[in-house]
């Protein structure tokens, strides 16, 4: 089973997101309190914390939420996922609106070695119900004929 293993805000954009223990996610806006909230396709975005794995194997020391990635999770593999996939989390569902990113001006981690995850393995998603998530929290694809309550 996949999970949460970081939730991730910031007060502005351009800067590293700090993890904190829970979010509450909207519709139409995304989490309460992170700066890239709002009334648009990229609400709430993602990274596998596999995807942060590969990077610290290029030596450097990094964080969830060093590629402000709002949640990190661990066991599913996000860049597989089709635009319009449905990812829930208890009662929290998103849809997978946006794979990957152009890169801001060589972002730090690209200019120390070269190389961004972000614009290839990081996913974007607005909220569809609302909810709080946790750290640790479940997260799973919905298959197409689940029933989502």
């Amino acid at each position: 089973m996949a999970t949460i293993i970081s939730l991730n805000i910031s007060t502005q954009k351009g800067v590293d997101k700090e993890p904190v223990e829970q979010v509450s996610l909207k519709v139409d806006h995304g989490i309460e309190g992170d700066a890239h909230a709002g009334d648009w396709h990229r609400q709430v975005s993602l990274l596998a914390e596999e995807s942060i794995d590969f990077m610290r194997n290029k030596g450097l020391e990094l964080a969830p939420g060093a590629f402000a990635e709002n949640i990190t999770t661990r066991g599913i593999e996000l860049a597989t996922l089709p635009v319009g996939t449905l990812l829930k989390s208890n009662t929290t569902l998103l849809e997978v609106t946006q794979i990957g990113k152009k890169c801001h001006q060589g972002c730090a981690i690209f200019q120390q070695v070269g190389d961004c995850i972000m614009p290839r393995e990081g996913i974007f998603a607005k909220v569809i119900t609302p909810g709080v998530l946790c750290c640790g929290d479940p997260i799973e694809v919905v298959q197409p004929g689940d029933k989502i309550s």
